[in-house]
């Protein structure tokens, strides 16, 4: 019964960090120092990601007819205009794949620590301030996402690609690149949501596999965890997106960023303090 309590703990932290640009992947590891389920290893390093999969089903529920090149009541031309948009973030996903994949279990194995997380959130944190700084008088070149090229695309998939580095935040790599590549604030992050899809649907089923291929099997209670710290983390995400489309459309986002030194700053003091 405590591990659910934990679960619940864990799902509410995954629903509020993966979307914002502070590194969802980077919380739920330093939370996961204090607030420690009693499963093995295997079953705890494939939780950590498959939750994520909860809050990705909250952006296809609240997307699902703008991401529906299937839906009947759009047009011919709606209906194209959703097929390039979801090529865009196929494309966007290569890097990812190319680079993230065979670096996957080095990553886990190496980088998954209090001191990566730290100096992650702060480096980020600060290029977050800088970069609205640098742009704050500039007028967004893509202010929708069909102006959002196909070159822009790729060239946001190679910001996402350094999200495999914990602390980072796929949201936020993604949204930096975005902004410094001209998008708006509002394009750069819905493009952010919808490149989480085939991005966390993927290493999802990633982590089950490798977890399974471990010759691990699921226990009743293992399937309680997940499936709790899943349903928890899609409806946080749900009210965490609507929040952060209504906050882009009149903040910028230095808070987060100063969110993240501060952060980061505190982690490196408990290290040190410790």
């Amino acid at each position: 019964m405590l591990d659910i309590f934990k679960a619940i703990i864990i799902g509410i932290v995954e629903g509020l960090t993966e979307f914002l640009p502070v590194s969802s992947t980077g919380h739920i590891d330093l939370v996961s120092q204090v607030v420690k389920i009693q499963q093995n290893a295997d079953f705890m390093a494939m939780f950590e990601y498959v939750i994520q999969f909860g809050a990705i089903l909250a952006v296809i529920l609240l997307y699902f007819n703008k991401l529906n090149p299937f839906a009947p009541s759009k047009s011919h031309a709606e209906k194209s205009a959703t097929w390039v948009l979801w090529f865009k973030v196929i494309i966007a996903c290569i890097p990812s794949i190319v680079i993230g994949l065979p670096l996957n279990d080095w990553m886990d194995a190496h980088l998954h620590t209090p001191q990566v997380v730290a100096t992650t959130l702060i480096l980020y944190g600060i290029l977050f301030i800088v970069i609205e700084n640098m742009f704050k008088n500039r007028a967004p070149k893509i202010a929708n996402l069909a102006n959002l090229s196909y070159q822009t695309a790729l060239f946001i998939g190679l910001f996402q690609a350094l999200s495999i580095v914990p602390g980072t935040s796929r949201s936020g790599a993604t949204i930096l690149g975005a902004i410094i590549l001209g998008a708006s604030r509002y394009v750069a992050t819905e493009f952010s949501f919808f490149l989480a899809i085939p991005t966390m649907v993927g290493v999802s089923i990633l982590k089950i596999g490798k977890f399974l291929m471990n010759g691990n099997t699921f226990t009743g209670e293992q399937w309680v965890i997940l499936l709790t710290g899943t349903v928890v983390s899609f409806i946080v995400a749900f009210i965490s997106i609507k929040w952060l489309l209504k906050f882009v459309q009149t903040h910028d986002f230095k808070p987060f960023g100063w969110y993240r030194i501060a952060l980061g700053i505190v982690v490196i003091l408990v290290l040190f303090l410790a």
